[in-house]
């Protein structure tokens, strides 16, 4: 790896690249992550990229919370750079992480909403601390549906009746919960996850590097949703998010604390029931 990056420190040991996300105060996926994930994933679609990378997050409550509600033009702005204006998504930006020839790997501490729930589906591969780890895809609750890939994968892995119960409650889920949903592969005690991911890894990195590419090609083949799917669920994301509903339940929620580290992030799933008082 040559680039620095303002949110993401890199560290390579052997052939693992260690990937981890800091963007204070409480790593929202805005422009600066956008653009540093852009920039990232250039560097692994090389031939001679890492054969498999690990991510994430300095910040142990959360790994991603969502993305910065504020900024959403600015972050789909620096997104099209990854594929061009007719892709100017987050969705189609993480289904280039899935494409990527590295094995890409996420160990979640913390919370991981919205985007960052998408951000871990587009990873390879989700093991989660046992005690400290939270998902959950609140968009519903505010008021429009994922945009970024849950409504595709979600329904992939955890099947009709479990996807909707997850996307419409818009509840977090805990990481027993989600290992035993599908969401993630693994929840694992916290005190053993850096050593059981760091094994894995280093396990993988060490197989022929034709072998784990062509074996995820055939696997993206079967799973994958279409891009004209992505950029379907991308288009009724960014229309409904500008809606009246959803501008109402946000302007709520920004009164209550979101995105800033307090209750309301911190307890997201429960914050979004209690507002059904005000619609």
């Amino acid at each position: 790896m040559t680039a620095s990056y303002e949110t993401i420190s890199t560290r390579l040991d052997g052939n693992v690249l260690s990937a981890t996300f800091h963007a204070p105060p409480i790593n929202l996926i805005g422009p600066e992550v956008v653009r540093d994930l852009v920039g990232l994933l250039e560097e692994l679609s090389q031939p001679a990229a890492t054969p498999v990378v690990v991510f994430d997050s300095m910040d142990p409550d959360f790994f991603f919370p969502h993305v910065d509600l504020t900024k959403v033009p600015a972050y789909t702005a620096e997104a099209a750079k990854a594929g061009g204006p007719g892709d100017a998504s987050l969705g189609m930006l993480f289904r280039r992480l899935s494409e990527v020839p590295a094995v890409t790997i996420a160990k979640l501490r913390g919370r991981a909403r919205g985007a960052g729930s998408e951000f871990l589906l587009a990873c390879d591969m989700r093991f989660a601390s046992r005690e400290n780890a939270v998902v959950g895809q609140p968009e519903v609750g505010i008021g429009t549906p994922p945009g970024a890939g849950a409504i595709q994968h979600l329904t992939r892995l955890l099947g009709r009746g479990r996807a909707l119960e997850a996307v419409l409650t818009s509840a977090d889920f805990d990481a027993e919960l989600a290992e035993r949903y599908g969401w993630i592969n693994r929840a694992v005690p916290d005190a053993a996850l850096d050593e059981f991911v760091a094994g894995l890894a280093t396990r993988i990195a060490d197989f022929p590097r034709d072998a784990l590419i062509a074996t995820k090609a055939a696997i993206n083949a079967i799973t994958l949703p279409t891009p004209a799917d992505v950029r379907a669920d991308a288009a009724l994301f960014q229309q409904l998010v500008r809606g009246e509903a959803a501008q109402q339940r946000m302007a709520e929620l920004f009164k209550r604390g979101l995105q800033t580290r307090g209750r309301t992030e911190l307890n997201l799933g429960d914050a979004l029931g209690d507002l059904k008082a005000v619609d």
